[in-house]
């Protein structure tokens, strides 16, 4: 083995330039640990003028990273592109044909490509590592593949998109609304331009997608989760969790049962005492139930230059010490195909908010369409609106009145039906808000 591995980094974005700035200042501590040293060889972006703050005039320079894949003199090739096709899926495919070792960031190519890429390392005897591709500085890959390989994982999930919890959190600590935090979370960086990625749950599915493989040795499935994202989370929402002893989060859960594994994303009420519920801002955390560890839970920053630099060289560090794991935890050929499960009861029950016609035998109404579909309810909690302003001939009907309903354990498939009805029948003035209660520890 030569004392000096070789890597090339393609992508110079904040990430790629906090990975060069990583490696040169901790160069010495990473050789000591590792028994080797990682030199950045090569490096490929399309702009060569632009300044991102390092130093990267030593390097061999590539505008197209498939040629840096296929002809550099490197040992690791760095994926910090993005995308889940394009040029980030050719020049990893092109790296991982040729013999090197891939370490990559990019959830959406992962998601997407994970099992044939996967097989396509193990046919070429390379390493593909990708722990900065979930939850960022958080070690969760790295625990699922290897520290909890002895467990039988019955359950993993989590708050994986910081940009979302930072809005969700600013909107319980201030009363600001949904529009406001987006605004504020673009003005300081957390959240893009076009922020539909992280709002509406793609990111967090992609994510999720990932660590479902992982956790229950299946083949990657991003096709089957069900996303919601917290578009439609208003103040309202916020404030009758907070009444009932619960925070709002969008989580991703995967959960193994007996007809097959459950995976979904959207914003889920949690228990205030969990350790979830506790996780604000920016930070992600994962919880992973095993059947002898037990839960655990992960904490930390989810995204960030540096928080991402740390686990793409501690992938790095593994290649250098000849850590060799499968790519999703077993070999690809033993990959389960996914079997989606079948609807089941929802132990936590569900949180509904309607905004109900002031009139005679609208709750009746309201009650019918529940107990047509089964639905038990646990409590109902009306708070008087303000009276609206009439305007002349309008005979006087007052605003509609806000009402929350909760329910017991009960199926996704009759709350969406009840909720169906009652909106036909024009008891309510607005679509019904519907949100999951999670029963977490």
């Amino acid at each position: 083995m030569s004392d000096v591995l070789r890597v090339g980094v393609a992508g110079l974005g904040t990430v790629g330039a906090s990975v060069v700035r990583l490696l040169t200042k901790h160069g010495e501590k990473i050789a000591l640990k590792s028994g080797q040293t990682a030199e950045i060889k090569a490096v490929s972006a399309r702009n060569r003028a632009r300044d991102r703050g390092v130093d990267l005039s030593g390097y061999a320079w590539y505008e197209d990273p498939v040629e840096m894949a296929e002809k550099a003199d490197i040992d690791v090739f760095v994926e910090l592109i993005g995308g889940d096709n394009g040029p980030a899926e050719s020049s990893v495919r092109a790296a991982l044909s040729r013999g090197l070792h891939v370490v990559t960031a990019n959830k959406a190519l992962l998601a997407k490509h994970g099992v044939s890429l996967a097989e396509l390392a193990e046919a070429n005897g390379v390493s593909l590592n990708y722990e900065a591709a979930v939850a960022g500085g958080i070690p969760i890959v790295k625990t699922l593949r290897e520290s909890l390989a002895s467990n039988e994982i019955t359950r993993v999930y989590g708050i994986l998109n910081g940009t979302c919890n930072y809005i969700l959190t600013r909107m319980e600590a201030e009363g600001l609304s949904f529009e406001e935090c987006l605004a504020d979370a673009q003005r300081l960086g957390y959240a893009e331009a076009d922020p539909s990625f992280d709002i509406e749950g793609d990111d967090t599915a992609h994510k999720l997608a990932i660590l479902t493989s992982l956790a229950f040795g299946t083949k990657i499935s991003d096709e089957s989760i069900y996303i919601e994202g917290i578009t439609s989370i208003t103040t309202a929402d916020i404030q009758a969790a907070d009444e009932l002893g619960y925070r709002i989060k969008l989580l991703g859960v995967a959960q193994r049962t007996d007809t097959g594994i459950e995976q979904r994303v959207h914003p889920t009420m949690v228990p205030k005492a969990s350790a979830i519920a506790r996780i604000d801002g920016v930070l992600n955390a994962v919880a992973v139930d095993g059947d002898f560890v037990g839960e655990i839970v992960l904490v930390g920053p989810g995204a960030g230059g540096d928080a991402t630099a740390s686990s793409v060289v501690a992938d790095i560090v593994d290649i250098a010490r000849a850590d060799k794991t499968a790519v999703l935890g077993m070999p690809a050929a033993h990959l389960e195909d996914y079997t989606r499960a079948r609807m089941r009861l929802h132990e936590g029950g569900y949180y509904m908010r309607l905004s109900v016609h002031d009139r005679p035998g609208a709750f009746a109404e309201i009650a019918k369409c529940m107990a047509d579909e089964g639905i038990s309810l646990e409590s109902i909690v009306q708070r008087r609106a303000t009276r609206a302003v009439n305007a002349p001939g309008s005979g006087g009907d007052s605003a509609p009145q806000p009402v929350i309903l909760i329910t017991y354990e009960t199926t996704e498939v009759a709350v969406k039906k009840a909720l169906e009805v009652i909106t036909e029948k024009g008891v309510v003035s607005h679509p019904p808000q519907m949100i999951r209660i999670e029963k977490l520890k």
